[in-house]
This record gives structure tokens, sequence and C-alpha cells, in this order.
């Protein structure tokens, strides 16, 4: 199992130039309205990733009772995926299941 840091921290998206607030449940690791993310953790939390790529919404799953985004890094290409946030952009989302990767 992957070590999990509660960083749950606000951030300016670089994307949508959109300041993103903390999410107050738990870490926070993309822009809710773009979805865009960046590969900065090894382990969720840890800040230790020296790629910094964009990490680019391609698609999503379902996982649990929830869904998980899957990222993939314009920069090392790289595949990641994240679980989905209450504030979430629900447009973005639904132009994410028309898409294939």
């Amino acid at each position: 199992m992957k070590k999990f840091r509660m960083l749950d921290e606000g951030f300016k998206c670089e994307i949508c130039h959109q300041q993103v607030d903390p999410l107050e449940y738990t870490a926070r690791d993309h822009c809710p309205y773009c979805l865009y993310s960046k590969h900065v953790d090894i382990n969720p939390g840890d800040r230790q990733n020296s790629c910094r790529g964009i990490l680019k919404p391609i698609g999503f799953e379902k996982f649990k009772d929830t869904y998980k985004i899957i990222y993939k890094c314009e920069k090392c290409k790289t595949m990641i995926k994240n679980i989905m946030a209450k504030d979430d952009n629900m447009d973005k989302i639904i132009e994410l299941s028309k898409k294939s990767y």
C-alpha cells in the first residue's frame, strides 16, 4: 500500500489560472475547475517527484462508490489515477466520459 501524507493546500492552477482552495476532507490533488494536476508526488502528498510535468485528465474509471480520474503526464508520460473530488466540475467529468485514451 502506498504511503499517504495528508497535505491539503490551496494553489493557483497553472492551466486555467483559477485559485483553488483546500478540499478540507482529504488532500487536494487536482484543479476542480479544469481537472488538471501537476506531477509532484511519488507517494500521495509527499511532493518529492522531480518531474513537475502537467498531468492531463484523459479518462476516468469506477472506484468503489466514486470514480478515479486517469491522468497522463505530458512530460514523462506516466499514468496516474486520483480520486474525484466532491467539488469537481461535472461538465468536465462528462467530457472525460466521452473520451478514450
